[in-house]
This record gives C-alpha cells, structure tokens and sequence, in this order.
C-alpha cells in the first residue's frame, strides 16, 4: 500500500494466570466462534466501543511461525507475542487472498470484530510501483464478479460475525493528488464505479464499513480539503448511500501521529499551506468538510507504526520509514468524538516494497534515504524491520 505525492507542492503529500493445573473438568472449552444469532451493528455508533479488534490468525500466524524463530534477540519474544495478541486486519489484496477469509471469521468470539482490508481495484496504486495490483484498468467486471461478489458470499454465509471493512486504501485519494498521472487517469473510472460497487455490494447488517481518506499530509493540505471530500462523497453517494457506512480510515500504513503538536513538519516552508499538523486535527478538518459533502464523517485511525515521529525527509515517503516504532494500541478511547478508534490496519512485519532498484517492481521512494534498506517485495515478511518495530514500540511493548 503506498502513500504517494503528486507532481505539485500542495498535492504532497496485538492471559496467562498462574494457578494450579486444572482438572479434565475444569479445563475450559475452546472458545465459541461467532455470536448465537445475527449480528446487527448499528452504523450511527462507535461499534468499537462495543467489540474488541480481533487478533486475526493470518498475522498471528507470520510472527508465530516466521518472526519469533528467526528473532536475532530472544529478549524480543515477549514483545512480539504481545503483538500477536493485539487486534489487527486482515488484507485480501488479491482474489486468491478472499481464501484467508473464511478461516478468519471463523475463529472471530461474539465480543470481537473482524478488521478487513478491501484491496484489489483493477490498477490499482496508479502512482506507485511497488503495490500495483494483480487487475488491469478495464477489468472492472472481474473485480466485481470475482472478487467483492465472492467476498460478499462469504460475509453472508457468516451472519453472526460482526466485521469492520476499509475500502480500497489510496484509490480515491490518488484521483485527488494525482490527476495528472496518466495511470491514474487511466484508473480513475475505474476506481470510481469499483469502490461504489464494495459499498453497495458489502453493505450488510453485520458489516460496518469505513472508505480510505490518506491522511493528514496527504488531503489535509488547505487546497485538497474540499476536493478530495466532494471525491469520497460521490464514491457514497453513488453507492446509494449505505446504511452501514461510518465514514473513513485515515493514515492506513502511515506514520503520523495522532495529536504531536507541533506537527512533525511543521516548520516545513510549506506548512502554511497545510493546517493538519497531525492526525487528530486532520479528522477533525477533514471530517466537517465530509459532513458538508452530505456523508458520514467518523474515523478509525491506523496507529500501527506511528510511535516514532521526526523521521521522514518529507510528508509523502511512504516506505517501510527507517527509525519506526509500533505505535498506540488498538482503542476505542480516543478523545474525539469523531474518531471511533485506534487500530492496527497494516501488519507491522510487511515489507512496503523493495529496495533492490534492479527489481521490477521497485519504487523509488524506497530507495530514498529515510527507507530501511535492505528490504524485501511489499507484502513480504521483515524480519529486521520487525525486530525494529518492538525495539522502537512507542508506548513501550518492552
């Protein structure tokens, strides 16, 4: 997932008690999947303040089964066992993903929601390399057949699940910074139908559904502000305006802060230009001009990476930033009215792309100095930027 600039200055952009060993009888069941009837989430409240993000088994899978027997300090094991515990999404960013989605509901208890990331658009990352997506631009019908309708499929066939949906992190926001990259004109129809598609099509009781808004140094510049609202409300609107729709996800494998201030570029010589200094103030700005644009404007925040500040060169570079550090939990206390929660959307571990410059899906902006070098494809697993993330985890998981 890459967070991009466009050409012009103002575009930039997871208990143990110890107790006498129990007998057969009181030895405790495994937990029960699911809830004993329907769920029924209400898109009007925080549902957050009412399930736990779920600590999905793909996630934990990678640090139980690469991260911690391949950790250079056993010391780190704690850390990152903690990690494997805390709530996160689950990714389908490619058809054959949708397969990690049945085995995640089904483990899902009744107080729990399942995070899920909806990320396959037919050219998708139009301004980027290094997460271009496995459809082409004028594959519209298969994406919608084959990938949001076997999604639906599966969310129906688990009514009793409750599930937090991000729509198509990027997409829209690129049609906003980057309209003069020929890709993303390419993209931009496609982009446009294709996310009103998800909405409407995973528009379901037990679904709540938040749409990807950037983050603060990417729409929050004073000239993106009213666009890139009016962009995201016509995405709703053309949906039919969903019931189960919340409102955005903001700083979706990002790296602000939520309430720094002053803001980490805030001494930039462009920062005049650009009010929302952190995410906080982003949701709050950005939110009032989404509620002008006629649609729900409440956010989850993605805190996942952001416990380091002060570590980019520059507001757009996106990838595996060197320096960083896990960030806030998942949380539902956030302080604002507007932002329902914290939670973890990129899987801390996963390479943003490749440094390796000779590759065929290199990005330059992992090339830039501020980028941890060496690394792997995007998707891939890190090891050693893992092994930083706990080291840096701010607060501590030490």
């Amino acid at each position: 997932m890459k967070i991009t600039n466009s050409a012009a200055a103002l575009a930039l952009v997871a208990s143990a008690v110890a107790a006498p060993s129990p007998t057969t009888a009181d030895k405790p069941t495994k937990r029960q999947a699911g809830c004993s009837s329907a769920v029924s989430l209400n898109a009007q409240t925080n549902v957050f303040k009412t399930y736990k993000l779920h600590a999905n088994n793909f996630y934990r899978k990678e640090i139980e089964e690469l991260a911690i027997p391949n950790l250079s300090d056993s010391s780190l094991e704690a850390a990152a066992r903690k990690v494997a515990d805390t709530g996160s999404f689950v990714w389908l960013d490619t058809i054959a993903n949708i397969e990690r989605l049945e085995p995640a509901l089904a483990e899902v208890p009744c107080n729990e929601i399942l995070g899920v990331v909806v990320y396959d658009l037919p050219g998708r990352d139009c301004a980027a390399k290094a997460s271009n997506g496995e459809l082409k631009v004028g594959e519209l019908p298969k994406y919608k057949t084959q990938y949001i309708d076997r999604i639906a499929s599966i969310l129906k066939a688990h009514p009793n699940t409750a599930v937090a949906l991000v729509i198509e992190p990027d997409s829209l926001p690129n049609l906003v910074t980057n309209s003069d990259v020929q890709a993303c004109k390419n993209s931009a129809a496609g982009y446009r139908d294709g996310v009103a598609y998800a909405l409407k099509t995973l528009n379901l009781p037990n679904v709540v559904q938040y749409i990807d808004a950037g983050h603060g140094g990417w729409l929050g510049w004073d000239a993106n502000l009213k666009p890139g609202a009016e962009e995201l409300a016509k995405a709703y609107k053309a949906a039919g305006s969903p019931k189960q729709f919340r409102g955005i996800a903001t700083n979706v494998a990002g790296w602000n802060a939520w309430d720094l201030s002053p803001g980490e570029f805030s001494t930039a010589s462009d920062a005049k230009y650009n009010s929302c200094q952190n995410e906080r103030t982003y949701v709050n700005t950005f939110g009032q001009r989404l509620k002008s644009a006629g649609m729900p404007n409440h956010a989850i925040v993605d805190t996942g990476r952001s416990g380091v500040q002060g570590l980019r060169q520059e507001w757009g570079n996106w990838c595996n930033v060197d320096g960083a550090g896990f960030g806030r939990a998942p949380s539902a206390d956030t302080g604002l009215e507007l932002a329902d929660a914290f939670v973890w959307i990129k899987p801390g571990g996963e390479s943003d792309g490749t440094s390796d410059s000779g590759a065929v899906r290199y990005d330059s902006f992992c090339g830039k100095p501020d980028a941890f070098q060496p690394s792997p494809e995007a998707g891939a697993w890190h090891q050693d930027y893992f092994e930083m993330l706990l080291r840096n985890s701010n607060p501590s998981l030490l």
